[in-house]
């Protein structure tokens, strides 16, 4: 695919133009007499990078993770002396299992790390010959008996073939170059060929940069592996090509026009997709922020790297804008997980990873970039209920840099997020608002955007993640007792806070077709095959509206709910007739974050197939043990009772164990019911391989409930953290106000912040306080105290050319205004002609100021 220059422009940062453009000069071809030399200098950092260096295991920081090296070895060892037949290991058998051969192969990699690692003293396995010749047997042996000819490989996973075998072989043969090019010498290039041969879905045994296969974090694994093989064979070709190839990865997509047809990677709003249609952030997105941080520190010293800075500068706008606005206290926002959200690591895990690439990106990274996130690491683990262990870090070289830094006493912790935040990551369908004291996170789901991922016995019930669901992190609290696996364990897939869903069971694929995956060659279903990644993992919805806006610190987000695409795809013929799909309920919702408060609006809310329909206002688990109150107020005034169902107009949830309250106000009539319930089910109930151990919680739920065969109905509500009954109580004929609750319009008026927000579904001209809007579109307007007005517009439908505004009253003129935003009087009041076009749901502001005639001063 040819690209222009200008497209490239868009796509990359200028200080990376030129590596994607000319790589032979921005990453320079060594001259023979240097290649060699470059060629020791990264093989030197790869095995630094590992194994650590005599400096970094000298730091008694860096004792605990060179005893976890050497334990794990003495392990493998234990297991490769009582292998049994068929077995490297013992109770890891091989000839059918991928998973037990890369793990193989992973058990012999953690065994050469051991021999490699300076500084462990103790240890009778550094340098150890007799043990590098065991692992080069094994190799062989897996080479001879399970690898080494492809038509014996390529059962189970691809990723195994591709990616998994070939990172633990290429750091084998870093570890162990010199052994093996004594003991066993023909052996590399033999294992680099079956690697090579093994990248079925690339070209010629390379990579292949229009393969779905070969993106985003997958092409920087696979990459990364190349480099490592390149410069074991002294293959300066090699290494070159595997760079180009991935600083593709460090493009922003664009989605009008992706380079390789790609839209895999970090969008310009900060947002990071994978599988083409995945928000996953929290999971491949870390997978490939340590992959690419990798390679800078295996390039470092090198002449392929003459552009080190400039990448480092891209790579730190990633964590700034697209990792910070998703870590609260320390912990992974569930919602861009993936299937991952199952796993029983937790949200602080997924954040030890972040942590050990921003403090080797600061080591890249120069002045105030540096020291930022310096300051940033410092930050995170100063906040988090549980700090990262430097065990888990992959370098002993990190835990140096990272025990250094938290010492110093002259970098101040300092969030990369300022104490108010709302960021509309629209080209992932997610929504973040901050404030001091709590987190709201918003998942919904579009054309774009898958509704939700399964895969590999992963996320077993996961059907309305994205349908508006919504987690509300609060400060201070152990985010473990409150979210991770065991919130999806506890609370029914159908009550999860914010979703809307018809009251029904349904089955897991296992459950469903007795396998992990739909399978059916015949009609194009396969383990990896474009039609499962469509119907079964992660299918995207049929809606296009899912989108809002920002004005500064203030958000506003839509969204209309719709069947998936599997549903809609079975109700034209197209699917297989065993094939099973669910139809949703319907719903269009919105939600305007403000300060104190989230306020959430819903209407037409109901089943057309006519089944009973939940729509769950928050749902929260606590441990048995935790004293968990409920108060509130009803309508007439009298006090609340107890749970059940009831004309509220105000409830408070508190749990004094963990120190949190959450307050909801009932700004309609709808009769919440509330419940609170002790669960007890299987972790293994949400992914297939976690162990069976049993979770018990206090199940808390608030929801609206309508009878099978209701009428659509409608609901306004506000979320308000942290709320003592004296703030709720002042709720009744506060700050808060709904404009207009409607499958066309929803509006709301915050008068303390002297704000209106609107979202518009619906074709034509729709007014909502001085806000006239010609949708779809979202809108926030706020009065500020200076006498200026500003606006935000955004097109959430991500269609539409043009948007127009109309800000009715005294005529005004632009004080500022985003390119594409045109400001113009109009009778009765200022209108704003918005060009969106592909702006991808982008936010266009505008800052206006009476003009002198309306304020009663002569022209």
């Amino acid at each position: 695919m040819q690209t222009s220059r200008r497209a490239l422009l868009s796509l990359f940062p200028a200080a990376t133009l030129l590596a994607v453009t000319r790589p032979l000069r921005a990453w320079a071809v060594p001259r023979p007499a240097d290649a060699a030399a470059d060629h020791a200098v990264l093989l030197d950092n790869v095995v630094a990078m590992f194994a650590g260096t005599a400096d970094s295991n000298a730091r008694p920081e860096v004792s605990g993770k060179l005893a976890a090296i050497d334990a794990t070895a003495r392990a493998r060892l234990t297991a490769m002396d009582e292998a049994g037949q068929g077995e490297l290991f013992r109770g890891v058998p091989l000839g059918t299992s991928d998973t037990n051969l890369t793990r193989s192969f992973q058990y012999l990699y953690e065994i050469a790390l051991a021999t490699r690692t300076p500084g462990a003293t103790a240890s009778c396995l550094r340098d150890n010959v007799a043990v590098q010749t065991r692992v080069v047997d094994g190799l062989a042996r897996l080479y001879d008996d399970y690898y080494g000819t492809p038509s014996k490989g390529y059962y189970g996973n691809w990723f195994t073939w591709e990616i998994g075998i070939s990172s633990h072989v290429s750091k084998i043969l870093v570890l162990l170059k010199d052994h093996l090019a004594k003991y066993r010498p023909g052996l590399t290039a033999a294992y680099v060929a079956s690697m090579d041969a093994y990248l079925r879905n690339g070209k010629d045994g390379d990579v292949d940069l229009d393969s779905r296969f070969h993106t985003g974090a997958n092409l920087a694994d696979i990459t990364t592996n190349r480099i490592l093989q390149g410069a074991v064979l002294d293959d300066g070709a090699r290494i070159r090509k595997a760079i180009t190839d991935q600083l593709t990865v460090f493009a922003t997509v664009d989605p009008y026009h992706p380079l390789h047809g790609v839209t895999d990677g970090f969008y310009a709003d900060g947002s990071f997709i994978q599988h083409a249609s995945v928000a996953y952030t929290g999971s491949y997105g870390t997978g490939l922020l340590t992959r690419v941080v990798q390679t800078l520190k295996i390039l470092h010293g090198t002449s392929y790297a003459q552009d080190i800075d400039g990448l480092a500068g891209t790579v730190h706008t990633w964590v700034v804008d697209g990792f910070a606005p998703l870590i609260f206290e320390g912990w992974m926002m569930d919602m861009v997980k993936g299937r991952a959200v199952s796993r029983t690591a937790t949200g602080y895990d997924s954040v030890a990873s972040v942590v050990e690439a921003v403090v080797d990106l600061s080591d890249c990274a120069s002045g105030t970039d540096a020291t930022a996130l310096q300051g940033y690491v410092t930050y995170l683990a100063r906040t988090s209920k549980a700090a990262p262990d430097p065990v888990s870090f992959v370098s002993p070289v990190s835990i140096a840099r990272y025990a250094a830094l938290l010492a110093d006493a002259s970098v101040p912790a300092k969030d990369l997020n300022p104490p108010a935040r709302n960021v509309a990551f629209n080209a992932m369908d997610r929504t973040v608002h901050r404030r001091p004291g709590y987190a709201f996170a918003l998942a919904r789901s579009s054309t774009r955007i898958s509704k939700y991922e399964y895969m590999s016995g992963e996320n077993l019930m996961p059907w309305f993640q994205g349908d508006g669901a919504y987690h509300l992190y609060l400060s201070g609290q152990d985010q473990t007792q409150a979210f991770g696996v065991d919130y999806y364990t506890a609370v029914p897939p159908c009550r999860l806070a914010g979703v809307t869903a018809p009251v029904e069971s349904r089955k897991t694929i296992p459950e469903l077709y007795g396998t992990q995956w739909y399978d059916n060659p015949e009609r194009g279903f396969t383990s990896s095959s474009e039609s499962q990644n469509t119907y079964v993992y992660f299918p995207r919805g049929t809606n296009t509206f899912s989108g809002g806006a920002s004005l500064g610190a203030y958000g506003a987000a839509g969204y209309v709910q719709a069947d998936d695409v599997a549903y809609a795809a079975k109700q034209a013929g197209t699917l297989p007739d065993d094939f099973v799909v669910y139809r949703n309920a319907e719903a269009t919702k919105s939600w305007f974050m403000f300060d104190d408060e989230i306020v959430v609006l819903a209407a037409g809310v109901g089943d057309r197939a006519g089944r009973p329909v939940t729509t769950t206002i928050d749902s929260r688990i606590a441990d048995p043990s935790d004293v968990v109150t409920l108060t509130g107020e009803l309508r007439d005034g009298r006090a609340w009772l107890g749970p059940g169902t009831a004309p509220l107009a105000w409830l408070r949830y508190a749990d004094t164990g963990q120190g949190t309250a959450v307050g909801y106000v009932f700004l309609d009539e709808q009769q919440p019911t509330v419940a609170l319930d002790t669960v007890t089910r299987s972790r293994r109930l949400v992914r297939a391989a976690n162990p069976d151990t049993m979770v018990s919680k206090q199940v808390f739920s608030v929801s609206v409930e309508q009878a099978a065969g209701a009428p659509p109905t409608s609901m306004a509500y506000a979320l308000v953290p942290n709320a003592s009954e004296a703030a709720l109580r002042s709720y009744a004929g506060g700050p808060v106000s709904v404009l207009a609750n409607t499958p066309r319009i929803q509006a709301v008026q915050q008068a303390k912040l002297r704000i209106v927000a609107a979202n518009v579904f619906a074709p034509g001209t729709h007014h909502a306080g001085r806000l006239s809007a010609d949708g779809p579109a979202s809108v926030i307007l706020q009065e500020m105290r200076d006498g200026t007005t500003k606006v935000a517009v955004s097109d959430p439908t991500m269609e539409r050319d043009t948007v127009s505004v109309t800000v009715r009253g005294r005529t005004m003129k632009a004080v500022s205004a985003d390119d594409g935003v045109k400001v113009s009087p109009v009778g009765g009041g200022t209108r704003l002609d918005i060009t969106t076009r592909h702006a991808y749901g982008r936010s266009f502001t505008a800052t206006l100021r009476p003009t002198p005639s309306a304020s009663g001063v002569a022209r």
